[in-house]
């Protein structure tokens, strides 16, 4: 049994999306990955927003929670898929940054449920193409 790759998804916030890419990858690629999501400044909760646009696509976002990134074991993580424009360097050790992949997803926050529909569709293509590429 192939064993699955340990993956974290990081945003502003942890509340929408890498949320979002979590449970989306818990979704749609189940078998293949252990997905976490970790926020540099977590917002505290998930936007209903968020919620609402994960139910439309059938995914159970039940468990999902506003955590940090000091909340989370990097070193555990085969990959750390950054959704935002800041530069993680600062935050992911040198042993680690090779494990970074950076993939800026526009932040939904606060935008009509559009621009979270947008994004939710952008993270599953994202996963689609990770999906492909061992980790």
């Amino acid at each position: 049994m192939k064993t699955k790759q340990k993956i974290l998804f990081v945003c502003l916030g942890n509340s929408c999306r890498s949320i979002m890419a979590e449970a989306l990858a818990r979704h749609f690629h189940p078998g293949h990955w252990e997905a976490a999501s970790a926020g540099l400044t977590p917002l505290g909760y998930v936007v209903e927003e968020t919620v609402q646009v994960l139910e439309e696509m059938g995914v159970n976002p039940e468990g999902l929670y506003s955590k940090g990134l000091k909340e989370v074991d990097l070193a555990g993580f085969q990959a750390i898929v950054n959704l935002t424009e800041y530069n993680l360097k600062r935050y992911v050790p040198d042993a680690l940054r090779g494990r970074l992949i950076n993939r800026p997803v526009e932040d939904p926050y606060d935008l009509d449920l559009t621009a979270y529909r947008r994004a939710r569709e952008e993270i599953i293509l994202l996963l689609s193409e990770l999906a492909e590429d061992p980790l």
